[in-house]
């Protein structure tokens, strides 16, 4: 029996490999057990031998290659009863017996491939956007099925549900478990940059809820956005990257001590985030020096502009109106017009930005989006327009989710009776 000391010890190792090292392991046990449920199990496994075993055996000089190996024979020995009661499990046992993990010293080069074909896998295009991003935050992240649910408004079973399903048509449709070729990366990487992107989206203005933020779901964007960066540097990873920690870097700003709302003009600079600020431009100016940008590193331009203006009234609106020029014709939508409409209004005046306004929600787009409702109240406001800025918040009001955009919206209401 080991002295209790070394075996609170190696739990202290343990329990700090399983938070940076689980998921490797797991992306590596998924490709060479071909089965995400199965690998789950190996994962879990092996790190209960762990705890067991390193005790008396030590910690070995590798223990992410031996979490793999270990992982991979009791899975096998698993299969192996399993066989004893059905014939069909004996060709998987063959089949895993030959797919040999990489050696030792190829390890550390194999863990880090296999998280970027996880990536691949879960946002490949054969799945639903909504498994994608579970299946995605799941696996790679770690999230547990209970918090995606959380943080989407989805019943914990419904999500489960669709994760198996997911799992099922990877499995059944043979989808590979790879990094796609050359010819096909732009738009298979666009697929991952997306999901990506929708997860930050929803943590930066939550859909939902009592509150602005979800840092958590901020921080597991970021997170994927270092990771998809550091094994695969295009400019547009570079540039997503750029652009939520550009976005990140305000987060303390954004909200009173109370949890109010607070707009990026009345923002109190002092408290966004420089370091941040300094990595998200870096990022930006190596994606636009590439001469390969798109979407992604023009938005993350436009929040650097943003960024680098120590005042609200000092903030380069031609610049920034200009990069919408860009960005428009890049990725033409109602909501890049939009926020367009707002850099005409700041550069050109409200009126201008009005009629843009107008235009887009005259010809049907965005008539359900409440922040075209909001952006065109406040520019009425500001035009002295009291009776048509307080119709278009109370649009607003009813289409908002949020509350602390719901308890702004109705401080606006209150100051247009004043």
């Amino acid at each position: 029996m080991p002295p209790a000391e070394d075996v609170a010890r190696v739990r202290e190792i343990v329990d700090g490999l399983y938070r940076s090292d689980s998921r490797r392991v797991l992306a590596t046990l998924i490709r060479l057990l071909g089965d995400f449920d199965l690998a789950e199990e190996a994962l879990h496994d092996a790190f209960v031998t762990a705890v067991e075993r390193w005790p008396q055996s030590g910690v070995p000089s590798n223990p992410r290659a031996w979490l793999v190996s270990t992982g991979r024979f009791q899975a096998i020995d698993a299969i192996r009863r399993r066989a004893r009661r059905d014939a069909r499990q004996d060709e998987i046992t063959r089949r895993l017996e030959a797919a040999a993990p990489p050696p030792p010293d190829a390890e550390d080069h194999a863990l880090e491939d296999d998280r970027l074909r996880l990536i691949f896998t879960c946002c490949h295009p054969a799945l639903t956007p909504d498994a994608q991003i579970a299946l995605t935050l799941r696996t790679v992240c770690g999230l547990t099925t209970e918090e995606i649910a959380k943080a989407f408004l989805t019943r914990t079973a419904t999500l489960a549900q669709r994760m198996v399903r997911a799992k099922g048509k990877i499995r059944d449709a043979r989808i590979p478990y790879e990094v796609p070729a050359a010819r096909e990366l732009p738009e298979r990487l666009d697929a991952v940059l997306h999901v990506v992107y929708l997860v930050f989206n929803e943590g930066y203005s939550a859909s939902f809820g009592a509150s602005v933020v979800r840092a958590d779901l901020t921080a597991e964007a970021i997170r994927l956005g270092r990771l998809i960066v550091e094994l695969l540097p295009e400019p547009e990873a570079e540039g997503l990257l750029g652009l939520m920690l550009l976005h990140e870097s305000r987060r303390a700003a954004r909200t009173s001590p109370t949890g109010e709302l607070v707009l990026l003009e009345d923002q109190d600079r002092s408290l966004w985030d420089a370091d941040a600020i300094a990595e998200g431009i870096a990022c930006v100016e190596r994606a636009l020096t590439s001469r390969r940008f798109g979407p992604y590193a023009l938005q993350a331009a436009i929040a650097a502009v943003h960024a680098e203006a120590r005042t609200a009234a000092a903030t380069d609106w031609v610049q920034i109106a200009g990069l919408y020029d860009v960005l428009l014709r890049a990725d033409p939508s109602a909501v890049v017009e939009l926020n367009r409409a707002v850099a005409i209004a700041m550069r050109d005046g409200p009126a201008a930005g009005l009629a843009q306004v107008d235009a887009i929600l005259g010809r049907g787009d965005l008539v359900d989006y409440h922040l075209a409702h909001t952006a065109r109240a406040d520019l009425c406001r500001r035009l002295g327009r009291r009776d048509a800025a307080r119709a278009s918040y109370l649009r607003a009001l009813e289409l908002t989710r949020q509350e602390p955009e719901r308890r702004f919206i109705e401080r606006r209401l209150r100051e247009l009776e004043v």
